[in-house]
């Protein structure tokens, strides 16, 4: 899927923006910009594709993503169903990547804030005690004004700069390799995939939303997502089995079919593939 580039409102290279978000349900396309994003969900869960990494999201998560690297996240469907009453609360801070450069000329400053953008270029997602302290400043912020905001904003950083409890997202060869020409219907086959991957799907019929032949669309998926078609979908089932497994009551059995398995022979294959370890192995890793 090609990310399609937007343009976020930001007045200069030396300013910061913080959209506070709550809403229904998160419907931003698989997209990219020329700025940083930090990133808390205080309250969401559902799928997260940054770069060429597919996961599950939930809530609390903090993750930092550098400029020009294509992301989106989309809320299950469970929680999108209007009779549950959910929302989604958020917080996003957008920052130039020269931000600190406009700032100071100190190297004890900027070098580990230097080096904290240039691993975002992978997106990083924050966990343990630095989730903790970040997350209790984001939960503040929205309500500083002037120096205020830039002193909590610049608190989280050196905290995130220094750390050491993140995890990378996208993989070390993934690229951009961006079009825009053709961001529309490669978005459209992206919300499809989310939405019917518990579900066999047909070659063709994904083909035919982009009004190409089944070789062609391959080609052209995998230039565009540097994953097969079929890996892309095992990545979200696999995704999804591994979230669905962390509740005691689903059995293996119902996880394999939930996710749109036929057989558990390919369930076993495609999630020791992809986690390195058998549904049950991981099972019981979660009740540990």
């Amino acid at each position: 899927m090609k990310p399609q580039l937007i343009d976020i409102n930001l007045s200069g290279t030396k300013t910061i923006r913080i959209k506070k978000l709550e809403t229904s349900n998160l419907t931003s396309p698989f997209h990219f910009h020329h700025l940083c994003e930090l990133v808390w969900i205080e309250k969401s869960y559902g799928k997260r594709i940054v770069g060429d990494h597919i996961d599950n999201f939930e809530e609390g998560d903090l993750v930092l993503m550098g400029p020009d690297l294509p992301h989106i996240w989309l809320n299950d469907e469970i929680f999108q169903h209007e009779i549950s009453g959910n929302k989604v609360k958020s917080t996003v801070i957008y920052f130039p990547p020269d931000f600190f450069l406009n700032l100071t000329d100190e190297q004890n400053i900027l070098n580990p804030t230097e080096e904290l953008i240039k691993r975002s270029a992978r997106g990083l997602r924050f966990y343990g005690e630095t989730n903790k302290k970040v997350t209790k400043i984001l939960s503040r912020i929205s309500e500083k004004e002037g120096f205020k905001k830039i002193i909590h904003f610049l608190q989280a950083i050196e905290i995130l700069a220094v750390s050491q409890e993140y995890n990378y997202l996208a993989s070390i060869s993934f690229k951009n390799l961006c079009d825009e020409k053709n961001t529309k219907r490669i978005n459209e086959v992206y919300q499809f995939l989310m939405q019917n991957f518990h579900r066999d799907i047909e070659l063709k019929e994904v083909a035919d939303l982009c009004n190409m032949t089944t070789n062609s669309f391959c080609r052209f998926f995998k230039t565009s997502t540097q994953k097969s078609l079929t890996r892309f979908i095992n990545e979200l089932r696999i995704g999804h089995a591994c979230k669905l497994l962390q509740n005691a009551e689903n059995t293996i059995a119902d996880v394999c079919y939930q996710c749109g398995y036929n057989n558990f022979t390919n369930f076993n294959k495609f999630f020791r593939s992809i986690t390195g370890k058998t549904p049950s192995e991981y099972k019981k890793q979660v009740k540990t």
